[in-house]
């Protein structure tokens, strides 16, 4: 059954590597893959570990529904203390390994220690094996899946990689499966690499029973119908998540040139249509594809079609990679944006957190806080596209002094630079932010403000708030399953009500995580997609294990909580610029100066900021600190933790 994986404890300094089942008990508290992984971290890191040490356990995770009958359960969830942040590091990739992991009869991974040298783990139907990746090192992220294939003799193995950004610990190195499937943000591949631990591949034939395999799939087909149908969906499987990138830019939601700027202008270039132009001239008609069990088929294929990588060979970009190496660095160029994304897919690094880093460098230079001898007479100017690449390359490969600096993240980088560096760096939890502009927005504001990884798009974000929903429709969604009758507004530049849709995404989010599913088939970008109404049937039909409504959101919770206490126990403090709920002064103290009539000028009001934070507390049952008071660890059942129960 669906049940049955198992999990794996690998110390890669002994050797040593046990199995064991994953108790009903545990599943019914945490679900499964980030749940589940907020648990294991918070019971096997140390207090105080240092990410890169061996005592970091590194945890590699699918969902409960992973490799079931329901659609788009592909999700990997990667989890450890993060060597960029020194709080919660968790990263998410779709493609194929988490169902091959499930098929070769494990859910969980617990990776500890340190191997003397270069090693990949090889799972094959039950059986795990420590390897010698010796002639591994130093391959890129694609070039290593395709020689550890050829080693084992089996184009179906799947595996998640680093590449040489995570070998040189760059603190925001990523982890790879497939061309571009990326566990991208927290620093993950850095831990990998610190561990000597060059890939994880996996293989597995192992049948998976379903519970109720008829009414599963049968229920499965409303999924499917009404994920397709939706327009948010149909648009991403014609122009994939590009599109979500050319309508923030229309608006005015996107910073340029690091923060200066919440709009690029004449950027036709990277515009989706004419990306998607580029993907059907060099890869015909049929150039969208997905991940398993999906049918939305969000990424595009192409080829490089000009300059120094021309013809190579790619997948995206994501809106993440116009915002990298396109609006953030005020580069306007198609074959930039796509070469930069080739570049870091081959490398293994995060691109929002690269693309910030460059971009920031290049407000820093054009202050004059940096100059040519900390470069080595690079011209860092915003509009360089060839400095851009370069510094990817620097980066990546620890090259020159700026390079070094900036692979460690930009906290310790701000510290070496000095000045007031500082200053002029947009990120939550040392973790830079997405390329959005959230001035305009104060409920994306509170959600990169509080998110548990740092400034976040993926663990809170209200984006329908942008949709002018109607309030009844508000309503049906806000108050399921926890009924909500407080203030609600349809206007996203309101305060009233955002810290209610925050928290109620934290928990939708975190759920859609346990269960290993793309948020994409849930209530992320689309209003009438599945919530929790709709899982408890895909669990039990799929698993057999009944749920309601209301108790997925208490597991929701409870692993939400999880996280916090992992980060309180790390350093978290309410109010601290690093290691806190708090957001650039930037945000508070410059007005946006471009886009629609409702953006311009906006800035983020202080006091009415503070008390969204007071509010969302509240709701999350913590004390004015942003601690869970114990009735809130008394009701989830948190005051015996760590239990050590798994």
């Amino acid at each position: 059954m669906a049940l049955d994986r198992k999990i794996a404890y690998i110390n890669l300094s002994t050797g040593k590597i046990e199995t064991r089942p994953i108790p009903i008990e545990i599943r019914k508290k945490f679900l499964g893959g980030r749940g589940l992984d907020a648990y294991l971290l918070y019971n096997h890191a140390p207090k105080g570990c240092d990410p890169l040490g061996p005592d970091n356990p590194l945890m590699i995770s699918g969902g409960i529904l992973t490799a079931t009958c329901a659609s788009a359960t592909a999700r990997t969830h990667i989890m450890a203390k993060s060597p960029l942040t020194g709080l919660l590091g968790s990263a998410n990739m779709g493609g194929f390994f988490a169902p091959e992991m499930a098929w070769a009869g494990f859910h969980h991974l617990v990776i500890t220690g340190k191997a003397n040298s270069p090693v990949y783990i090889w799972i094959h139907n039950g059986r795990i094996e420590i390897r010698d990746a010796a002639y591994l090192w130093g391959k890129s992220t694609t070039e290593t899946q395709w020689a550890i294939r050829e080693e084992l003799g089996d184009e179906d193995i799947k595996s998640a990689v680093i590449g040489q950004a995570g070998e040189n610990l760059v603190r925001y190195a990523n982890v790879m499966t497939g061309i571009k499937n990326a566990a991208g943000r927290t620093g993950m591949g850095a831990v990998m690499g610190s561990k000597n631990l060059k890939a994880v591949a996996v293989r597995g034939t192992m049948d998976i029973k379903i519970a109720h395999p008829v009414d599963a799939l049968e229920y499965n087909k409303r999924f499917i119908e009404g994920i397709t149908s939706a327009k948010v969906n149909s648009t991403q499987g014609a122009l994939g998540t590009p599109f979500i990138w050319g309508a923030t830019n229309s608006w005015g939601g996107l910073r340029t040139r690091n923060f200066q700027y919440n709009q690029m202008e004449y950027a036709d270039d990277i515009e989706p249509e004419r990306l998607d132009e580029i993907a059907i001239e060099t890869m015909g008609p049929y150039h969208m594809t997905g991940c398993f069990g999906c049918q939305v088929h969000c990424r595009a294929q192409y080829k490089i079609p000009s300059g120094p990588y021309a013809g190579k060979y790619d997948e995206g970009p994501e809106y993440t990679s116009q915002g990298a190496f396109g609006a953030e660095p005020d580069c306007r160029k198609a074959e930039t944006v796509l070469t930069g994304n080739h570049l870091v897919n081959q490398y293994g690094v995060d691109n929002l957190e690269i693309g910030s880093m460059i971009a920031w460098a290049m407000e820093l230079y054009e202050l004059g806080i940096i100059t040519n001898k900390e470069t080595d007479g690079l011209d860092l100017r915003f509009g360089n596209d060839e400095a851009l690449l370069e510094m990817v390359h620097r980066i990546c490969l620890r090259k020159g002094w700026l390079g070094d600096v900036l692979a460690d993240g930009g906290i310790p980088a701000s510290e070496k630079i000095g000045k007031n560096s500082f200053e002029y760096l947009i990120q939550v939890k040392g973790m830079s932010n997405l390329h959005s502009d959230e001035r305009g927005t104060p409920g994306l504001a509170l959600n990169i403000a509080t998110a548990s990884r740092g400034s976040d798009h993926l663990r809170s974000r209200p984006a329908i708030d942008l949709y002018h929903l109607p309030e009844k429709i508000m309503r049906k969604i806000y108050s399921n399953p926890i009924p909500y009758d407080g203030p609600l507004s349809s206007e996203h530049t309101d305060y009233e009500g955002k810290p209610w849709q925050v928290f109620w995404h934290q928990n939708c989010f975190m759920a859609v995580d346990c269960l290993g599913i793309c948020k994409y088939h849930t209530v992320f970008l689309g209003a009438t997609l599945p919530n929790f109404e709709d899982w408890p049937k895909v669990i039990y039909y799929n698993t057999g294990l009944e749920f309601t409504p209301v108790e997925l959101w208490e597991i929701a919770e409870r692993c939400n909580n999880l996280e916090r206490l992992f980060n309180l126990r790390e350093g978290l403090t309410r109010n601290d610029l690093i290691k806190g709920d708090m957001l650039n002064h930037r945000y508070f103290d410059e007005p946006t100066r471009r886009g629609a009539p409702d953006v311009v000028g906006r800035t983020i009001d202080r006091q009415k900021f503070k008390k969204m934070v007071d509010e969302f507390y509240n709701h999350c049952g913590w004390d004015k600190q942003g601690v869970p008071t114990s009735g809130t660890m008394e009701r989830l059942g948190l005051n015996q933790e760590p239990s050590h129960l798994l």
